[in-house]
């Protein structure tokens, strides 16, 4: 059995952080601990972490133009970020995994400019954005961190342009997700799709009627499994190979 299939299959809450040591989902642990600030240290620097939730699925975390105060990470759960035309209709813009950071799309406005809802049970991490961006100026690893972020969350975008074709779409989708599992020690071949297909369609600017044909294809040529919401990815190579196209944009 490899290591790769060793690891967690399905995410969980990640509970092994206590008052001295960070979570291994934290987004900022790696740079806060490379410039030698542990969190007994960071307690004392006033730049708390505040656990909250549980949200439950289908209640709000934020709406679009409440004022921004804070980021967060995602401890456990799943968050989708949308919003809503003059017409009422729904535009997803992206899901958050454990460990990956939302808000950041509000620094510059000072206001959320998209809402934010748990897709199932979401445990966060708030961050005050003014303490910790007053802490990056003395912590150039941790504005490095943040540059990060906010570029990764720029690449995502590149799911939704260019003229690239439902296949292709769909296998950068799903090899993203796997890496960003893999990146927080989750298996990277065996995870949950918390999101609807309704979701996933629009996200990828498809029809759900083409999401579902493209999955059942998928499975059909041996590439995927799917059982219920689990996935599996049987033939990555191949996924990938698919996915090339968007995988350079991002």
């Amino acid at each position: 059995m490899s290591d790769a299939s060793r690891r967690r299959p399905v995410p969980g809450i990640a509970d092994d952080g206590d008052e001295f040591h960070f979570c291994s989902t934290c987004a900022f642990s790696a740079a806060c601990l490379e410039s030698g600030y542990d969190k007994s240290l960071l307690r004392d620097l006033h730049v708390l972490v505040e656990h909250i939730g549980p949200f439950h699925e289908g209640e709000h975390i934020f709406r679009e133009g409440d004022p921004f105060t804070a980021i967060a990470a995602v401890r456990s759960g799943t968050v989708k970020t949308y919003v809503t035309d003059h017409e009422g209709r729904e535009h997803v813009q992206g899901f958050f995994l454990p460990g990956e950071v939302i808000g950041l799309n509000a620094i510059s406005q000072a206001r959320y400019p998209s809402n934010a809802i748990a897709l199932d049970s979401v445990v966060l991490c708030r961050f005050s954005f003014p303490n910790i961006a007053a802490l990056a100026t003395r912590m150039p690893g941790l504005q490095q961190q943040l540059f990060k972020l906010l570029s990764l969350d720029i690449g995502k975008a590149a799911l939704l342009s260019g003229n690239f074709s439902a296949d292709e779409r769909m296998a950068a989708f799903l090899i993203t997700l796997s890496r960003r599992y893999s990146a927080r020690g989750f298996s990277p071949n065996r995870f949950l799709l918390t999101m609807t297909r309704t979701d996933i369609a629009n996200y990828l600017r498809l029809a759900s009627e083409t999401v579902s044909r493209v999955f059942r294809r998928f499975q059909d040529e041996g590439m995927i499994h799917v059982e219920r919401r689990e996935i599996e990815l049987k033939d990555r190579k191949q996924l990938e190979t698919l996915a090339e196209n968007v995988l350079r944009s991002i």
